[in-house]
């Protein structure tokens, strides 16, 4: 398994971001939604969803979240609006730190992603980067936990050697 991509966003008042790395793996899993969400299930990551990104501005400060592309593919803005958009396909997995923001920039008809989050946390809230809330999103994003194990790779690589 090769090494995932790493981007790191700035806080921008509004959205915080985090100092934790979003992590990208290209073709890292089947093009399968059952498969995608058996391989998170067995790394601590229990299958949350199968949907969409929402096409608003939006950040969980109580969860990391993991994307894993089943079908189709799907245009990104992460780190807020003045981040970077990154193009996710069928295959990809993309692991979102706790406080990173997302949007939906455009997507194919056929979309379908599996999220997930991991076993060791309350779940995800849903934030969207009110500047009021700044300042209680990063106490809540200081608290949460680091995964037990990355999505994909499980207790060895990934997040666990990225993300210390």
């Amino acid at each position: 398994m090769p090494e995932p991509l790493t981007f790191r966003f700035d806080d921008d008042g509004a959205i915080p971001n985090s100092p934790l790395p979003l992590l990208v793996y290209r073709e890292a899993v089947p093009a399968d939604a059952a498969a995608i969400e058996r391989l998170f299930a067995a790394n601590r990551w229990p299958p949350a969803w199968r949907d969409g990104v929402y096409p608003f501005h939006h950040f969980h400060s109580t969860a990391h979240e993991v994307l894993g592309v089943a079908r189709g593919e799907v245009a990104v803005l992460f780190g807020g609006p003045g981040g970077e958009v990154l193009t996710v396909k069928a295959g990809d997995v993309v692991v979102v730190p706790a406080g990173v923001g997302h949007c939906n920039r455009g997507q194919s008809d056929d979309l379908l992603i599996v999220g997930a989050y991991p076993d060791n946390g309350p779940g995800p809230d849903l934030r969207r980067g009110v500047p009021a809330e700044h300042d209680a999103v990063i106490r809540a994003i200081r608290a949460v936990r680091t995964p037990a194990a990355d999505p994909v790779t499980g207790v060895d690589g990934g997040l666990r050697a990225l993300w210390v």
